[in-house]
């Protein structure tokens, strides 16, 4: 991650957001005084979110680890030829 002083972020503003929302990196922006803080995109922010809620919830997590399972062993649901092209539009 990238770091930058919280004046040469006030001077590069625009550019600096602008690299944070294409690249999909966070900036963190160091202060003297007091605690640092980090830059990131809206859509970088929703997607972090999605993926701690995903990793806390219990339940949804053991039914990810079953499917894994069946799906290494190949012993999951196979969905019959309607399904699949129905599935994938054809």
């Amino acid at each position: 991650m990238e770091s930058v002083s919280v004046n040469k972020f006030r001077d590069n503003l625009k550019s600096f957001v602008e690299q944070v929302v294409i690249n999909h990196m966070p900036m963190k922006v160091t202060r003297r005084s007091g605690e640092d803080f980090v830059v990131i995109s809206a859509d970088d922010w929703d997607r972090e979110q999605e993926t701690l809620y995903v990793l806390q919830n219990t339940n949804l997590m053991e039914q990810i680890a079953e499917s894994a399972k069946s799906h290494s062993k190949n012993d999951g649901y196979k969905p019959t030829k309607e399904e699949l092209d129905e599935i994938i539009g054809l």
